[in-house]
């Protein structure tokens, strides 16, 4: 049992316990198979300070044991009668069924996650992970925490171990990256081996944190040890294995390509998007919003006096501008930095309109740590500790200054903070009348649905300035050619190259960060389909409610959903249309 971590206060019984008693179990069986898990969550001390030296296992095992205990899950959720539940607690059991059936589909296909079919990618594996964890995520308050780090740092070279063997038997079945993809991982792994012990991310973090604290110990030197002995070996021998798999791995792009390809995807769909709709469909739904988009976009720049050539010819002219560009330069990465954060401090105020509570946590803005920064995302989000120890935190990717223009700038910080990540998750971490299995819940129709809706929401509370409210609607129509994008590589077997040419001359997104989009979308299916597919749901839902209600219609009153969690998005039409019938029962209509 979890007894020393406080899952919930609320007093429960009967059916309402016994769902409780299942997600406590689902939370223990989660962090053994990934202690990392705790040291996220603020969580490894006390009875599980054991997790703060340990890392996932990353090999075959590891996933086993998590297929292993997600068909426990499900035995065990089939026992609670949940027909006396009520209304939102049933919601709450639907999320964790959802969960545990995501990852059984997973199984299916003898993968960890729908999302992600190949172990190794220009983003996926330990290589990258683990270093940007160790620096960003595990503290060094004390010398244990030090010592910690360092068996973290020991157990690296057997988790790496473990996951080149897992990749050496997944490529036997076909399931290995396109040509690029492992280019990519060999060049990123052969940085990591060109940089000296002593030089490494992961020596320097541990000696300067350590420095800062006043921690009196040899930690570069212990550090650089255990790289050149453990760690630097088994990056080699990772690197070896994708030389070896380059010549030999499956032609083609999209996930088609993998066995029982098209199966995956159409799973992969359902997942990422908590629907129904097929390929088809919302490939459909793509190339219909896409062309309203453009024509919004095309009012709003020619308003602007840029009426040549194409909406994309446009937006890739505007990128170029030297009004909408910072320095390549040290002090232009620290320029753009301050300039976010200054964003982020206005932003607190600008929402508090439409929100009865905001989050107590901090939000930060960050670059993207230089050694990882080729291979990670342009930009994401790293929630805050539920103990409130470490700040929500936005992760802007500065390795190309060209990918920043100014105007794009709100819509991403206001996506990625406040009124969007920032905002749901610090409300949702903070909420402890919920488990805290449902308080730290993902599901990226919900979350990125929400993100991308509240972009909308700063646009209705007048948060864009100028030009930036064509950046706005540029991130709404980028969203939208993901649609088309994703189902074009996955179903319709465009090439990288084909995918890289529409979205590009569609959206104008500058060119590298056309092509980490695509390349992103082609090693993650499904992924990208859930953001735009989700803005859909919150934005007809809360139309729905306000028609529903007319002049009763409050949204502070609507935005309060956040607090019931992370849900597939036919669990949250039903949540909307409860909070509808009890708004009507309130206001007496």
């Amino acid at each position: 049992m979890l007894s020393a971590v406080p899952v919930s206060v609320r007093a429960q019984d009967g059916a309402a316990a016994s769902l409780d008693a299942v997600m406590d179990k689902v939370l223990w069986g989660d962090f053994r198979l990934d202690p990392t898990v705790l040291t996220y969550m603020g969580l490894d001390t006390g009875a599980y300070g054991w997790a703060r030296s340990q890392l996932a296992s990353g090999g075959m095992a590891g996933r086993v044991a998590g297929w292993s205990h997600a068909e426990r899950m499900k035995s065990e959720l089939a026992k609670v009668d949940t027909s006396s539940l009520s209304d939102l607690i049933q919601v709450h059991a639907g999320i964790v069924a959802f969960d545990i059936d995501s990852r059984l589909h997973a199984r299916k296909h003898g993968l960890s996650h729908l999302g992600t079919p190949y172990v190794l990618t220009q983003q996926d594996g330990l290589y990258g992970s683990v270093p940007d964890f160790l620096d960003s995520v595990h503290p060094v308050e004390t010398a244990d925490d030090a010592e910690a780090y360092l068996a973290r740092l020991d157990s690296f070279a057997y988790a790496l171990d473990n996951e080149t063997e897992l990749q050496r038997s997944e490529a036997a079945r076909g399931f290995s990256a396109p040509d690029w993809s492992l280019t990519h991982v060999s060049n990123s792994l052969g940085e990591m081996l060109a940089t000296k012990p002593a030089d490494a991310l992961m020596v320097q973090s541990l000696a300067r944190r350590a420095a800062d604290k006043g921690i009196a110990g040899d930690w570069a030197a212990r550090a650089a040890q255990i790289l050149e002995g453990a760690v630097y070996p088994a990056l080699s021998r990772q690197k070896a294995l994708v030389d070896n798999l380059l010549p030999r791995t499956r032609a083609g792009d999209g996930v088609w390509r993998v066995p029982d390809g098209d199966a995956l995807y159409a799973d992969a769909l359902a997942h990422y998007t908590t629907t129904n709709l097929g390929a088809d469909e919302i490939h459909e739904i793509g190339l219909e919003q896409v062309a309203d988009l453009l024509a919004q976009l095309d009012t709003e720049l020619s308003a602007a006096g840029m009426t040549g050539g194409t909406v994309g010819e446009r937006l890739m002219a505007l990128n170029k501008r030297p009004d909408q560009l910072f320095e390549d330069s040290a002090a232009g990465r620290e320029e753009i930095i301050d300039w976010l954060a200054g964003r982020v401090e206005k932003s607190w105020e600008q929402v508090s309109p439409a929100f009865a509570q905001l989050p107590p946590q901090a939000l930060e803005v960050q670059r993207v740590p230089v050694a990882i920064e080729v291979g990670a995302s342009t930009a994401y989000y790293q929630s805050p500790s539920p103990d409130g120890t470490r700040p929500g935190t936005f992760f802007l990717n500065l390795y190309d200054m060209n990918d920043w223009p100014r105007y794009t700038l709100p819509a991403i910080i206001f996506h990625e903070g406040l009124p969007g990540h920032h905002l749901q998750t610090g409300l949702l971490t903070g909420n402890d009348d919920l488990h805290l299995l449902l308080r730290n819940q993902y599901i990226g129709a919900y979350s990125e649905g929400w993100a991308l809706y509240s972009e909308i929401l700063a646009d209705e509370l007048g948060m864009y300035d100028g030009l930036e409210r064509a950046g706005a609607l540029q991130s709404w129509l980028y969203r939208a050619a993901r649609l088309v994008t994703d189902t074009g590589l996955h179903s319709k077997r465009w090439s990288r190259e084909k995918a890289i040419d529409y979205f590009g001359s569609t959206v104008g997104y500058p060119d590298n960060q056309t092509r980490n989009e695509i390349e992103r979308y082609i090693t993650m299916p499904g992924q990208a389909c859930s953001y735009k597919i989700g803005q859909n749901a919150w934005l007809s839902g809360r139309e729905r409610a306000r028609a529903a209600l007319g002049e009763g219609f409050d949204i502070k009153r609507f935005h309060t959903l956040l607090l019931d969690g992370d849900m597939p998005l036919a669990l949250l039409d039903k949540r909307i249309d409860q909070w509808i019938a009890a708004e009507k029962a309130r206001l007496g209509v």
